[in-house]
């Protein structure tokens, strides 16, 4: 995860009524982090979301979307204050959400990202460690802890 967020990419205490409330704000956040407009990634994102829901179930979203002039994959992590309806795959609120944007050639290193970013977020000790975590930089050591120790 190390090459996919940094301290600043996290968003601890999000505070969003909806779906289209938090990809709102993780656009914002992304816009400030990548220098592109936060009209143009949400868009991307609720694209995304159209084709069908990235709610993966167990409290948890990836939502994600390929833009161009990006040089690497860029992700975003928030905790939400209160879990939302997300449309996820088993009906649960969400409030654990990693976001992730790809350059649009991205092609293989988009799916690894994903991947990585899936396998993560299925352990649930992990998610139940982030949820109780109240700063991003504490968030931010869980989320690249494992690779820290396991460089791989």
């Amino acid at each position: 995860m190390l090459d996919l967020i940094t301290p600043h990419a996290i968003l601890p205490n999000l505070k969003a009524g909806n779906k289209k409330q938090a990809l709102q704000e993780m656009a914002r956040k992304a816009s400030e982090l990548i220098g592109q407009h936060e009209r143009a990634i949400f868009d991307v994102l609720l694209e995304r979301e159209r084709l069908g829901t990235t709610g993966v179930g167990h409290g948890i979203a990836i939502p994600h979307g390929k833009l161009p002039g990006l040089d690497r994959v860029h992700g975003v992590f928030a905790r939400l204050e209160r879990p939302i309806d997300f449309d996820a795959i088993d009906d649960q609120p969400v409030d654990l959400i990693f976001l992730l944007l790809a350059p649009e050639q991205a092609g293989a290193d988009h799916l690894k990202a994903l991947a990585r970013v899936s396998r993560l977020l299925r352990d649930q000790s992990m998610c139940e460690k982030l949820r109780g975590s109240e700063s991003a930089d504490a968030i931010y050591a869980l989320l690249t802890q494992q690779e820290a120790s396991h460089p791989g």
